[in-house]
């Protein structure tokens, strides 16, 4: 009986030194250019990253709001509702993070509030300027 014990002892030992405990590899985002390829930068959309939360950054710029959603530029709230209805349609559930600045008109703030209301997006939060 204690050569079998043995022997399972040394097939366990096998296997749990033999196993891989990393998860596999999946896909990630990136900006290379592959050999032989034009040189251009393919961009990544936005839509197939992995989010933990949505910023929609909204500042004043020459005259007029403009709009950053996860730090790309948007210059009229039509553009950030389509890019915001496509992340909904991939996981509603997500926190979206109001970073809006100072002198930033709040009609404005209020617009993309509701937008995202309409959307679906339920779990809205307004960043917290630094230092308060």
């Amino acid at each position: 009986m204690t050569p079998m014990i043995d022997v399972i002892f040394l097939l366990l030992i096998f296997f749990i030194t033999t196993s891989s405990f990393q998860p596999p590899e999946e896909v990630l985002p990136t900006n290379m250019s592959l050999p032989g390829s034009t040189g251009e930068a393919v961009e990544i959309d936005p839509l197939q990253e992995d989010l933990d939360e949505i910023v929609v950054k909204v500042v004043w710029r020459e005259g007029g709001p403009r709009w950053e959603v996860n730090q790309r530029e948007y210059r009229q709230l039509d553009q950030v509702g389509r890019v915001l209805t496509a992340v909904a349609g991939f996981q509603a559930d997500l926190p979206v993070i109001l970073d809006v600045e100072g002198v930033v008109p709040m009609e404005n703030v209020i617009d993309v509030y509701d937008l995202c209301r309409q959307i679906g997006l339920e779990r809205i939060r307004f960043a917290a300027a630094a230092g308060t």
